[in-house]
């Protein structure tokens, strides 16, 4: 179970890998103020979806389910109908 933690984490490490050093850092500051409550303006909730996309999260969760589930789980509900970007990103990052 361990071995299996460790490949999560190493497969978020590279999503996250994926924002340069100061994105990381605006997106981090970002989710501090959405954490304390604080209203996000238009800009802000932009700016922090925009971020959040770039993380490509299902794609990251579909990785994540294929290397968890003991049974084959449909690409199609992994990672989206044909031609949504994460089926696109997964094609290119094999």
């Amino acid at each position: 179970m361990a071995l299996l933690g460790g490949s999560i984490a190493m497969m978020a490490g590279q999503h996250v890998a994926a924002l340069e050093p100061a994105e990381l850092r605006r997106l981090v500051a970002l989710l501090r103020k959405r954490a304390a409550r604080a209203e996000l303006g238009e800009d802000e909730r932009r700016e922090l979806d925009d971020l959040v996309a770039k993380l490509q999260p299902r794609l990251f969760v579909g990785k994540a389910a294929r290397r968890l589930s003991p049974v084959p789980i449909p690409k199609r509900v992994l990672y989206g109908r044909r031609g949504s970007p994460a089926r696109e990103a997964l094609r290119g990052r094999r």
